[in-house]
Formats: C-alpha cells, structure tokens, sequence
C-alpha cells in the first residue's frame, strides 16, 4: 500500500513539472514572437520614411529644378500659421515659378519659425526672415538663389495679394528674395511692376490687419515678436 502510494505521489509531481515545463516553454515561445513583431515594427516602420534628397539650390540649376518640381507639385493653397491666428493663401498657377518655390519652402519646413520681421502700418507686413541662427542654417543647406521678376500677369497690389520683395543684396533687376514675403494691408499700386504678386490671401485678412496693428520699432521689426510657426500646403 505504501509502495502504491509512493509511486502515485512521484507520478503526480511528474506531471506537475511537464505542465511548468511545457508552460515556461509557451511563455518563451509567445515573449519571442512577440519580440520579433516589435522588432518587425520598428524596421518597417524606419524604412518606411524615406527622406527624398534635393540638389543644392544655385542660380545656375535653380529654374530648371522649378521647372521640373512645379509639374510634379501642383498644390496651390498655403496656411501660414502665425502667433496671432492662421492666414490662408491661394498662389497664384500664372507665376509657375514662385507658386513652386513657396510650396518647396513650406514642404521643406524652411519657413518655421521664422517672423513678420517687417510691418509698415496702412502698407504690408513682410515675413520670412528671423534672427534664428538654427534656421539660417537650415537655409544654408537649402541653397543660395535669387528668382526673376514675374510682373506681366495682369496682377497687381491689391489689398490683400502676396508678394515677393527685392534681396537685400545689389540687385539692379530685382531679383526676388525666395525666403521672404509680403502682404499688402492696403492697396499699393505703386508697387506694380517692380515685385512678384504670386497669391491673395482668401482667409485671415483680419489676422493681416492685427498684425499690421502692432507697435514696431524705428526699423519696422515688432517690439513682440510676431511669429510665422510654419506654412502648411493645404492641397
């Protein structure tokens, strides 16, 4: 009797650590699949982003590349998002080459935060430029071109149009400064001619006469900055 009992413990505790074996050895099994689909994940997911590379921007390859990106770019609506509300653009097919700079700007994140650096009460507030040392470094990489002037498109500067102004540096034809531009707050006609109109703001005219409002210093810069946070292609 005693012998029986023995043999009915051993056969009991046998069984009792197949189960645990066979348990541990599931556990193992579903930890390590489940490790191969983090795994998996993350790979595909990384290889997924693929960061499509741009030459470096010259006036010698620049209308070239627009003229190529403008084809396969057709968005026309822009949202410029600022510190004090959202402005809305539609650019403007006729000038080909500036719609396509200010999408490859936005797309590329080369307007964020950037500011309204120049705003003239009753005229324009002008935006692109900053005193940011990380974005001039991002444009830095981005190139170093000019844009000719588009004037002949029946265009011209009306309350509420988007235009380009002239680079900074000597530049007797006017060549645009692809980074900035400006939005007029008034008619100003005397203007025609001279700069790009590429666009007309269809919402957001009273955040352009907000910003208009603000109180600037001798130089025209905002005492409190004015920010752009970026520039969103709508479509």
């Amino acid at each position: 009797m005693r012998l029986f009992l023995f043999f009915s413990l051993c056969l009991i505790l046998f069984n009792c650590e197949d189960k645990q074996s066979k348990t541990k050895t599931n556990y193992n099994n579903a930890k390590q699949a489940a490790d191969t689909v983090k795994t998996n994940t993350k790979t595909v997911k990384k290889d997924s982003i693929k960061k499509k590379e741009y030459p470096y921007l010259t006036e010698e390859n620049v209308m070239d590349f627009f003229l190529e990106y403008e084809k396969e770019n057709l968005e026309n609506k822009v949202r410029i998002k600022t510190s004090m509300g959202d402005i809305d653009i539609l650019l403007f097919d006729e000038t080909k080459f500036h719609r396509a700079n200010f999408i490859y700007l936005a797309k590329i994140g080369a307007f964020d935060n950037t500011q309204f650096h120049r705003v003239v009460k009753n005229f324009i507030i002008q935006g692109g430029n900053t005193d940011d040392i990380r974005v001039a470094r991002k444009r830095h990489k981005i190139g170093h071109y000019l844009l000719p002037t588009d004037t002949k498109r029946g265009f011209t500067h009306h309350r509420g149009v988007i235009s380009m102004p002239s680079s900074d540096i000597e530049n007797p034809h006017k060549l645009a400064s692809p980074y900035e531009f400006f939005i007029t707050q008034q008619d100003a006609f005397h203007l025609d001619g001279d700069y790009t109109i590429f666009g007309k703001v269809v919402k957001g005219m009273d955040i352009v006469d907000k910003i208009n409002a603000v109180k600037t210093d001798e130089s025209d810069w905002p005492f409190v900055n004015v920010y752009i946070k970026t520039v969103e292609v709508l479509e």
